[in-house]
């Protein structure tokens, strides 16, 4: 399949030479560093909420809805922020596109860390009624706006200055901060859980992780305000042309197919890796009756574990390529997903951590690919916008729905029709992932081929 993209306008006098110049080995780390860090402090603050929403946000903004109901839309206001995402990806995704990498990412940092700080200092429905929830979707759909930008212009700023031959293997450390993210938010959880009982956690002691968020936004601004803007990006800039369309305009105009495809080919990482981090959390608790300790253990070892599973998935694809990597991860994902449910409801301790050490394994690998595979698929111009929007959309698909309707369709029908359900998306990530090519030869400065 070949993707329909504007003609190639001639490079300027130094701009190829910018991007072809290799960067050296601390320069790499330092980017990679940045990337790490701060997409450590976003999904920090979006895990927290994840995890909040699964234990504590059903009795403590939802009470008048009853347990099972308020479970429900607790997890419904998680999935707004899936929603809010795409909004984020062609807002932050236009200033990224023509203002820089750089001065995007520093801001999208700031209304993440804003947003999580304020629901950590929320009053509860108890203090102020109705309006508790609201304040509450609206602070979600905030932080929302500002993943959506976020992700992709950290990814970009690995592999746009990453050397070809490596890029994979550096453009993973984007999602690595991600995993890691996820270990914190569950640690700091664990932690406030041990030292203080159920009914002062449920009191207060469940805000003490958001209002840490704000030590580590200031770390993550001074690492990224160190860090110069990308090479790829300077040399577009340098040949851009005045009267452009809209980078949306042109994204869906000239790769609105590879943006669709491309979201599919990632919604199996996003359902097995969002059902891990949420829905099970509460069902481990929930439906097994197992420890809050042994259940939030479970989650870090499986993050651990899905850390080490996107350093893997990152550095084999550029040995094996993008397209053959997530070939993999889709095909492993079918049988799993049909098997998830039933290993888990044997209801051992053991058999919970098996579940979701598998489960946050094979997203791992999902996310390793995706940063160069969706770096590499778009142009340069709309990069950033048509990235991000494939991204978002995976997120929404993968990422929202699953844990949504996990309680409705388990409560009426049983939990291996959800493991069905889940097998579908691994299924449908591996027929878009078929339908594109391999990524891995293709210079970011250039049209994609």
């Amino acid at each position: 399949m070949s993707a329909h993209v504007p003609p190639t306008r001639p490079v300027p006098p130094g701009a190829g030479a910018a991007v072809e110049e290799a960067p050296s080995a601390t320069k790499m780390r330092k980017v990679a560093l940045a990337s790490f860090m701060g997409t450590v402090i976003e999904f920090y603050d979006f895990g927290i909420y994840a995890t909040a929403a699964a234990l504590v946000f059903a009795n403590t903004f939802f009470p008048a809805l009853g347990e099972q109901a308020g479970s429900v839309v607790s997890y419904a206001t998680l999935g707004v922020a899936f929603v809010a995402r795409p909004l984020g990806s062609v807002l932050f995704g236009h200033f990224g596109d023509r203002l820089g990498r750089k001065r995007t990412l520093i801001f999208t940092m700031s209304l993440m860390g804003l947003a999580t700080v304020l629901i950590g200092l929320l009053p509860t429905a108890a203090d102020i009624g109705t309006a508790a929830p609201i304040v509450l979707v609206l602070l979600r759909i905030a932080q929302g706006v500002a993943a959506g930008g976020e992700w992709t212009g950290a990814a970009l700023f690995t592999s746009e200055h990453s050397p070809k031959e490596r890029r994979g293997f550096w453009a993973m450390f984007t999602n690595l901060g991600g995993a890691f993210a996820n270990i914190l938010a569950l640690g700091t959880f664990l932690l406030t859980g041990l030292y203080m009982s159920d009914q002062t956690f449920a009191a207060w002691g469940w805000r003490l992780p958001f209002l840490i968020s704000i030590v580590l936004v200031a770390v993550g601004l001074y690492v990224r305000l160190r860090i110069e803007e990308t090479p790829v990006f300077r040399a577009e800039a340098r040949r851009r042309q005045p009267g452009e369309s809209l980078p949306f305009k042109e994204a869906v105009a000239h790769q609105g197919k590879e943006i669709l495809l491309g979201a599919g080919a990632l919604v199996m990482a996003f359902s097995l890796g969002y059902v891990g981090i949420a829905f099970l959390t509460g069902y481990g608790t929930g439906a097994l009756h197992l420890p809050r300790p042994q259940v939030l253990g479970a989650g870090m070892f499986g993050n651990l574990l899905n850390c080490l599973a996107i350093i893997a998935g990152g550095a084999l694809t550029d040995r094996f390529g993008r397209r053959r990597v997530l070939l993999v991860a889709n095909v492993i994902g079918v049988p799993w997903a049909l098997a998830l449910f039933p290993v888990l409801d044997t209801g051992t301790i053991g058999a919970f951590w098996l579940g979701m050490s598998v489960t946050f394994l094979i997203a791992g690998v999902g996310f390793g690919v995706a940063g160069s595979f969706l770096s590499e698929l778009f142009h340069t111009r709309y990069r950033y916008t048509a990235a991000g929007l494939s991204y978002s959309l995976a997120g929404v698909l993968g990422g929202a729905i699953p844990p949504l309707v996990a309680a409705g369709l388990i409560g009426s029908y049983g939990s291996f029709v959800f493991g069905i359900f889940l097998a579908f998306y691994c299924l449908a990530g591996l027929l878009c992932t078929l339908a594109l090519r391999e990524t891995r030869h293709r210079d970011l400065i250039q049209e994609p081929a």
